[in-house]
């Protein structure tokens, strides 16, 4: 896939050079070329890739800033404050939902400058890291000490910390460490004047009114700007086990999911595939679920044992599955010929309770394949719950008008999961491509999230258009 726009690129003209010298005078870095500035127009949202590697820029920024710091982040915000100027926080810019896409004239903040890993407590298993640091990086201080956070989303070498928490990420062994949600314990967050906020900190947990740590987590950018986090760590694990089986039916291994998941057991990672994505990945024709734990030798050993008994009626495998999975699982090479060739590709996760995740599975793959210019649609069961699951959908089609195509089929897909009761976003979030179908998956608590964005963010300037909130959704 493109990762950079070929050649050179005729810009519109950035901001008026009275806030260029106004951001200079609050002494923060910032770059106006037409490089720069078409880079930090875009992510990993599919719909854009075919203009990256065109050379087309949808909405380019206005300028660039790079922060260094909590307080150039202030100061940004302030500037852009006082002019209504939009702004858009930006880390590792991997979202894949155009959640990192700046509206046109916005100021695109990066935040990779504040990468600092600022303080391990050992005893109490936490860090304090900015919002800028890269996952390698932050996994790579821990490991120093015996640590890990546990948290690898498949975006894990392109996103950074604020990333997680601002999209409310789950990583691939969230089973076993819990997704970001579960990992942050305080959060540093500027607001759009400029005000400067401390929340939590102050233990596993406070029962001091609503927990406003989690206001913040999915927030997306469109209530302020993550600075520095606190994440609680575990010690890194010295033993593992893995296994492998397959099923005749994607129904038949969601009900052994459920299974073991309410007996207690919590494997650090249970993927299911259905027989399109098993023969891809596996060479399997049935429906491979590939299991792996790891932690204390009793407790993996116990799971382990309740998996093994709810999966005894399924083929065994070889565990050596687990290991290709392992070595493939954020190789996103092969998409590349497939945008080559013109083909559409994306995925679309999903959340759902196990009382309908099957019913569910089979009616957003119909809905998908009824899409003209479809070839593919495939699905796998990604993150599990005591009550429910993540489905994680992937198509591939060659359809005669590509933008109308990739609108119709989240369109179709959207309005199945918000029929059925399902959650429309898992772990992606909702960024621009989302955003029009908020509120009615919200339904009457829609008006909640308007109301905090206006006294939150009364001007209306972060990250406007994300969540349905603050400009006209793509």
């Amino acid at each position: 896939m493109p990762n950079h726009y070929p050649g050179a690129l005729e810009a519109p003209s950035p901001l008026e050079t009275s806030v260029l010298d106004e951001l200079t005078r609050a002494g923060v870095t910032i770059e106006t070329s037409a490089s720069e500035r078409a880079e930090h127009a875009r992510d990993w949202w599919p719909r854009l890739i075919p203009d990256v590697a065109a050379g087309r820029v949808e909405n380019w920024p206005g300028v660039v800033v790079r922060a260094q710091s909590t307080d150039d982040v202030r100061a940004t915000l302030r500037v852009a404050s006082s002019h209504g100027i939009s702004v858009t926080a930006q880390g590792g810019r991997s979202s894949v939902v155009g959640g990192a896409t700046p509206s046109r004239g916005a100021i695109a903040l990066d935040l990779t400058g504040l990468n600092r890993v600022l303080d391990i407590d050992e005893i109490s298993g936490t860090v304090r890291v900015e919002a800028g640091v890269f996952g390698p990086d932050l996994e790579s201080a821990l490991a120093r000490e015996g640590l890990t956070a546990g948290h690898f989303p498949q975006s894990f070498d392109l996103a950074t910390v604020g990333g997680w928490i601002a999209s409310r990420g789950a990583g691939q062994f969230s089973n076993r460490y819990g997704s970001i949600e579960d990992l942050v314990r305080a959060l540093t967050v500027v607001l759009a004047g400029g005000e400067l906020v401390h929340l939590g900190g102050h233990g596993p947990r406070e029962a001091v009114g609503p927990d406003l740590v989690q206001l913040f987590i999915g927030s997306e950018g469109t209530l302020g700007v993550i600075t520095e986090a606190t994440l609680v760590v575990r010690r890194l694990a010295t033993y593992q086990e893995r296994r492998a089986y397959s099923f005749r039916s994607f129904a038949e291994g969601l009900e052994a999911c459920r299974r073991i998941l309410q007996r207690g057991a919590c494997p650090a990672v249970l993927r299911l595939y259905d027989e399109v994505e098993s023969t891809r990945n596996f060479d399997i024709a049935e429906c491979a679920l590939i299991v792996l734990d790891e932690g204390d030798e009793g407790l993996v050993d116990a799971t382990i044992s309740i998996v093994n008994d709810e999966c005894r009626a399924a083929h065994p495998h070889d565990a050596a599955l687990v290991e290709r999975w392992l070595e493939r699982r954020n190789d996103v090479s092969a998409l590349a010929p497939l945008w080559e060739r013109g083909l559409v590709v994306d995925t679309i996760e999903v959340g759902a309770s196990w009382s309908i995740l099957a019913a569910l599975h089979e009616s957003v793959t119909r809905v998908l394949r009824e899409c003209a210019g479809m070839l593919v649609v495939s699905v796998h069961q990604s993150h599990a719950y005591l009550d429910g699951a993540c489905l994680y959908f992937t198509f591939a089609a060659q359809p005669d008008d590509a933008p109308a195509f990739y609108r119709h089929a989240w369109d179709v897909a959207m309005a199945e999961v918000i029929a059925r009761g399902g959650a429309i976003s898992h772990h992606h979030g909702v960024g621009n491509n989302r955003a029009r179908f908020v509120a009615d998956a919200l339904g009457d608590s829609f008006s909640v999230l308007e109301g905090l964005k206006s006294m939150l963010d009364p001007l209306g300037i972060m990250n406007p258009g994300v969540l349905g909130l603050g400009a006209n959704a793509w």
